[in-house]
């Protein structure tokens, strides 16, 4: 039996997972229609330093698994140590995104510049817009974890927030080679 929160957390993942999908058709639908792509004289995105930053996503899966596991456990040290650490991956991602994003804009990559900006900006968007909720939420988690409390309310937050998380960190490796690779 699902308890309430994590039903809620369910739906609204669904629903998430269907607004990317709408994200990731319509991007399908303009590349697979273009007789080049990436259109000449863009830039081409950083596929590199993107591979290296999905790594340090990745990782921290990882973390968040660990500060699940010692929420489940009670281990309130443990918990957040590894929420700060999910919380210092996730800022080293958004970081890296935003320095790459400053570089295409730099050179001429833009939302207006043509479907090949405007799908990579829709789609990296979302996707980092996702990232900063994610790590919003996990501030006030690590916030209320160091100011300690009662650890039922913070262990379904906690859970909560994995989902979320583990959400957005799969999601990435498909957006990644969709966009970057592909």
């Amino acid at each position: 039996m699902v308890d309430a929160p994590r039903l809620g957390m369910l739906i609204f993942l669904g629903s998430e997972t269907m607004l990317f999908a709408g994200f990731i058709a319509a991007f399908l639908v303009f590349r697979l229609g273009a007789p080049v792509w990436p259109p000449p004289f863009q830039p081409r995105l950083p596929v590199e330093l993107t591979g290296a930053n999905t790594g340090v996503l990745l990782l921290s899966g990882y973390t968040m698994w660990r500060a699940l596991r010692a929420a489940r456990d009670e281990k309130h040290a443990g918990l957040t140590r590894s929420l700060a650490q999910t919380a210092l991956l996730g800022a080293t991602f958004l970081g890296v995104q935003g320095y790459e994003w400053g570089r295409l804009l730099a050179f001429g990559l833009t939302a207006s510049s043509g479907v090949y900006g405007g799908t990579f900006y829709t789609l990296i968007g979302a996707h980092a817009v996702h990232v900063v909720a994610a790590l919003a939420w996990l501030a006030l988690l690590l916030i209320g974890t160091r100011r300690g409390g009662d650890a039922a309310p913070a262990h379904v937050g906690v859970s909560l927030l994995g989902m979320y998380w583990y959400f957005v960190v799969a999601l990435w490796p498909l957006l990644y080679t969709l966009v970057y690779l592909a």
